[in-house]
């Protein structure tokens, strides 16, 4: 017979059949095996070996200590429990002896599937089933029963096919037989996989979502028939599971408890693997975090397919067609994740409406910060929102632009960048912040209403440059103290495509700061430097400097210094930002050509009517949608 024994089987991929049909029984047991396979093509889990202990009611004591025997369960996958068909004893100890003693050994949650093996069953001619079929309703543990003879290979791969499933395919995570309902952390998977691929979010799956689902999931359509019979089983069990001839949340919640009930659990886990969850349900590294490789000086972008994921994203939570997400649309938009990504700062550091909620530009304009400052972090989010999955994808990493090395843009004089990082350096108090949220197109009246917990150091637009839409990033440096040191500005900091030296036009120490910073910092980079007069609505002062802010940009090449100001009653005008992005995009070009009107004036024509433009033509289309 099968002795006591552990076996240790290499891990293999294998194709597995379903055991049950949705509307049919239980399939017999104990049919005859079509071919024996050998333990490598039999047993497996998915690129792990997988442990299997095979029991004998037919205990030797001599051979085996209990403690060995201990240690043996305790690093078990699943455990087979084999007992003689034709000895009424060995049935009996399956209860007495060998379940209790294996739960007394596993925790209540994480105990081991459990497979009964009669084994002898070429010395008679009747079944044990009957004897069985109680012992495997009182415990839940038990996946299934075998009846097999060692000695003349009869069901022996159907053993190790059993074993294997429970393996692969767990019930527990997914399933509390004493309740008979799912588990929470398998409904909530399910829930974010429903929302996923309700590509509409109208809360329903309809018949072309139900067909890209299966053909995601299982690389083939339904056919219509195979569609309406799915439907019309849950129309019979629930009053709510189908809407508008669509399957609700509620009915696709019912269809997998009904697979894992009918036993086609491996049904319910294909779903949950190819949404990327592992076997405790949670999202797994390599799904959330595909490889990614970043060069040095070089940056991250989201591609024109990445944006055509977001837009359609938005498009539809946007439910009042407002071109923004309310706080409501917003938490629905996230839904499909396990905490809030997005903080209140987001509001201050992005475009908003006049009541404080995010608009299409800021959000993508988010989207494309994130990406920026932190590309992991956006792998996450795009892997939360199943963007390899919706745009048939191998990983969101194809969403993914690395930028080339910015070297090799300062010799070849242009770009293919969108994105560009400016920097906003200045003594405290001399209206950076000012500065950052006057690009968002807050006057200081607005921005007096913004709370001081919410700040953000960061702001993103788009600028129109020579006719082209580019992100401007504006970082505002912190400085501890107005007396700079070698330590105030990190590697960081100085890290940028252009820098904005900002200075208090009405301060007379303010400018002396910006002086040191440059002479420090960036006289001798090749970075291009932008010199800003802020509050120029306030009284000129002279500043207690050497040289004045004109003559010390005249000394170094530099652009004269740029008036600013947000205390308006309008907008704050556009036109400074525009003159950074240009100088991030053009490094190389010449001084005298960054102090001629008309270089400024051929770079900033069109930009008004490209984005009223590219503002109207979104509305537009919401409309004929």
């Amino acid at each position: 017979g099968l002795s006591q024994r552990c076996l240790c089987y290499q891990s293999v991929h294998l194709c597995l059949f379903p055991l049950y049909s949705l509307a049919g029984s239980r399939a017999a047991e104990g049919t005859q095996a079509v071919s024996i396979y050998s333990p490598a093509q039999i047993c497996g889990c998915r690129g792990t070996a997988a442990l299997f202990l095979l029991l004998s009611c037919c205990f030797a004591e001599a051979e085996q200590s209990d403690e060995q025997l201990y240690q043996e369960i305790s690093k078990a996958n699943v455990i087979c429990i084999v007992y003689s068909v034709n000895n009424k004893n060995s049935i009996e100890q399956v209860t007495s002896r060998w379940i209790p003693l294996i739960n007394d050994r596993m925790d209540k949650d994480s105990r081991v599937p459990l497979i009964l093996v009669g084994n002898k069953s070429d010395l008679v001619e009747h079944s044990s089933m009957e004897t069985i079929l109680p012992i495997m309703n009182q415990y839940t543990e038990i996946e299934t029963c075998v009846e097999c003879s060692a000695k003349n290979l009869k069901n022996i791969s159907e053993l190790f096919y059993y074993a294997q499933k429970a393996v692969l395919h767990p019930t527990g995570p997914l399933y509390c037989p004493e309740e008979k309902e799912m588990k929470p952390a398998c409904v909530k998977a399910l829930t974010r996989i429903f929302k996923v691929t309700d590509l509409d979010n109208d809360g329903i799956l309809n018949d072309a979502e139900l067909n890209f689902f299966q053909r995601t999931c299982f690389n083939t359509p339904l056919a219509p028939q195979a569609l309406e019979d799915v439907k019309n089983v849950v129309r019979k069990n629930m009053s709510d599971g189908v809407h508008d001839n669509g399957l609700t949340l509620k009915g696709f919640l019912f269809l997998h408890t009904l697979f894992i009930q009918r036993g086609r659990h491996e049904t319910t886990w294909t779903v949950l693997r190819r949404f990327g969850y592992d076997d405790d349900l949670e999202l797994t590294q390599d799904y959330l975090f595909p490889p990614l490789k970043i060069p040095p000086d070089c940056t991250t972008e989201l591609n024109h397919n990445a944006y055509l994921f977001l837009q359609s994203l938005f498009d539809k939570h946007d439910q009042d067609r407002d071109c923004a997400l309310s706080p409501d649309e917003l938490k629905d938009l996230f839904k499909v994740f396990p905490y809030m990504p997005w903080g209140p700062d987001v509001n201050n550091t992005v475009c908003t409406n006049d009541h404080g909620w995010i608009t299409y530009q800021g959000y993508l304009s988010q989207w494309t910060l994130t990406t920026y400052l932190d590309v992991q972090r956006c792998l996450e989010y795009l892997g939360y929102l199943g963007y390899s999955i919706i745009s048939e994808q191998e990983s969101q990493a194809a969403a993914i632009t690395v930028t080339r090395d910015k070297k090799i843009d300062l010799q070849k004089k242009q770009t293919q960048r969108n994105v560009f990082r400016c920097n906003v350096i200045g003594m405290k108090g001399c209206g950076k912040s000012g500065f950052l949220q006057a690009f968002l197109g807050r006057n200081l009246m607005r921005q007096r209403q913004l709370r001081e917990d919410h700040r953000s150091f960061y702001a993103i637009s788009t600028t129109y440059v020579y006719g082209q839409e580019k992100y401007l990033l504006l970082h505002e440096v912190f400085t501890e103290s107005e007396l700079l040191s070698e330590a105030d500005l990190s590697d960081a900091d100085l890290a940028c495509d252009v820098v904005c030296l900002v200075y208090d036009s009405s301060n007379t120490r303010s400018f002396e700061f910006c002086a040191k910073v440059f002479k420090q910092h960036f006289m001798d980079s090749k970075t291009p430097c932008m010199i800003v007069a802020a509050k120029s609505d306030l009284h000129e002062v002279k500043q207690q400097c050497s040289v004045s802010p004109l003559d010390f940009c005249r000394k170094h090449k530099m652009p004269p210094p740029q008036a600013f100001t947000c205390n308006t009653l309008e907008i704050p005008s556009k036109d400074i930002y525009t003159k950074l992005t240009t100088m991030a995009m053009y490094p190389h070009v010449t001084q005298a050509d960054l102090k001629s009107s008309t270089f400024w004036l051929r770079a900033s024509v069109g930009a008004t009517v490209f984005a009223v433009l590219g503002f109207a033509m979104y509305r537009a289309l919401l409309k004929q949608r």
